[in-house]
């Protein structure tokens, strides 16, 4: 087989952020890596591409071995090649992340690679340059998130205004006025109100809502009435 010559060899890796939300606060999560160089401490779900597979067929395969996640959504980031990033060997990283609620994958999360959930306001030191992967795919999030329905992901199929609200804080770090936010949601029309209530927090307990997915596309620009404009955010 044909080969290009006076080629250095260059190793392709992808690692993938999982952003998670449990009705409280964002989290990400991460595993203790099982090898050297630095063995043992927190990592990224990460691994090799194999010569036959593409990135993205790369990303789910990992995902899914490593914590048993499957069928999430997942977004290509940033290709992080820094020559100097992996003291090993040459290796370029195509970074992904994706967002789950996580109770819904609490049965489908492995625990063969103890993988954990640590907030995202604290979690702990990561190696390589996974730090930077982290904050890139928060920025990401944050603009996405004004134009696309993509935080929906980190939500149940049915959840309250609180835990919208609580999301939308999560990401944004900031606080928003809670009689405000609830006018300006509502009045987008892109919520269908339910019967059923909340009552784990209260007695009185909250309606839970379900997102319409059509007045959503139709309406793409309504979130950007509560949503902290991205341009003025402090990372």
């Amino acid at each position: 087989m044909q080969k290009y010559s006076k080629q250095t060899r260059l190793l392709l890796a992808v690692d993938c952020i999982i952003f998670g939300f449990d009705g409280d606060e964002l989290k990400v999560l991460l595993i203790k890596r099982g090898f050297n160089p630095e063995k043992g401490n927190w990592s990224l779900m990460g691994g090799f591409v194999q010569a036959t597979e593409s990135i993205d067929q790369a990303a789910n395969r990992i995902l899914k071995e490593l914590t048993g996640i499957e069928g999430v959504y997942l977004e290509q980031l940033y290709t992080f090649a820094d020559p100097d990033r992996d003291p090993t060997e040459r290796t370029a990283s195509v970074c992904h992340f994706a967002l789950v609620d996580i109770h819904k994958y609490e049965a489908q999360l492995s625990n063969d690679y103890r993988a954990e959930w640590f907030p995202l306001k604290r979690f702990p030191k990561l190696i390589f340059d996974h730090q930077e992967m982290v904050e890139m795919a928060k920025k990401r999030i944050r603009y996405k998130a004004a134009f696309h329905p993509i935080l929906f992901e980190l939500l149940p199929d049915k959840f309250t205004l609180p835990q919208l609200q609580n999301l939308y804080e999560s990401v944004y770090s900031t606080s928003i006025d809670k009689r405000n936010f609830s006018k300006r949601v509502l009045a987008t029309g892109l919520l269908i109100k339910l019967t059923e209530k909340d009552k784990t927090s209260s007695k009185r307990g909250a309606f839970f809502y379900r997102l319409n997915t059509q007045n959503y596309y139709a309406k793409f620009q309504a979130f950007l009435n509560f949503i902290p404009n991205p341009d003025t955010l402090r990372y």
